[in-house]
């Protein structure tokens, strides 16, 4: 049985959507999945570990990094810089196994361009309001960020159209299973199947 290539998948939301959750949720129920760490210059919450949720770097380090051509895709979000490992990315995706990209709308647009064959998902909250909620209730931000956070929320919302898959993320169980049947669903698609399943078609042709 041949290994078949992985598939990249892009998935994108405003602050507070719960994309992070999800993603978090998602991961050890497929095992062929990995999601990729993002590079940083953003500074580390309590709780979030160097390696686990971002590699953090100095401003430094990233425009070395930049200069090296190192990312497949980085930008700046509220004055942070993120960034995405070109080299990870492609050498996971050859090994078989199934990429997943939390990035902005602006990160999505540079990995289609470079990686057409990327699949986009968007995930929506179910209204403006319940956003706010979710960004209050998390309580990393002041009031002055938050509200900045919701003006922008407008802009990036838009670009839900670029997406091949939209989820509105209203009840978190099956907002996550809908996510899990679009990555479930990717693996069985034809080209991958094929060659995943050469020497069985030949067998069943013969």
């Amino acid at each position: 049985m041949s290994v078949s290539p992985g598939n990249l998948y892009i998935i994108s939301a405003p602050s507070g959507a719960g994309k992070t959750s999800l993603v978090d949720a998602l991961l050890p129920t497929l095992p062929h999945v990995q999601v990729s760490i993002s590079h940083t210059t953003r500074t580390q919450r309590p709780g979030e570990s160097d390696g686990v949720n971002y590699h953090f770097v100095s401003a430094e380090t990233f425009q070395r990094m930049v200069a090296d051509n190192a990312f497949l895709e980085h930008a700046e979000v509220f004055g942070n810089h993120y960034g995405t490992s070109e080299q990870w990315v492609r050498d996971t995706l050859a090994g078989g196994r199934d990429v997943v990209l939390e990035i902005d709308w602006q990160g999505a647009q540079q990995i289609r361009r470079l990686m057409p064959e990327a699949l986009s998902i968007f995930i929506l909250p179910p209204s403006r309001a319940t956003l706010e909620q979710r960004l209050t209730r998390r309580g990393q931000d002041d009031a002055n960020v938050i509200a900045q956070r919701m003006a922008q929320a407008v802009s990036e919302m838009s670009h839900y159209v670029e997406a091949d898959y939209l989820v509105v993320n209203d009840d978190f169980n099956t907002a996550l299973e809908e996510l899990r049947s679009i990555l479930i669903a990717g693996r069985q698609r034809l080209a991958r199947q094929v060659l995943r399943h050469q020497a069985l078609l030949a067998e069943l042709l013969s």
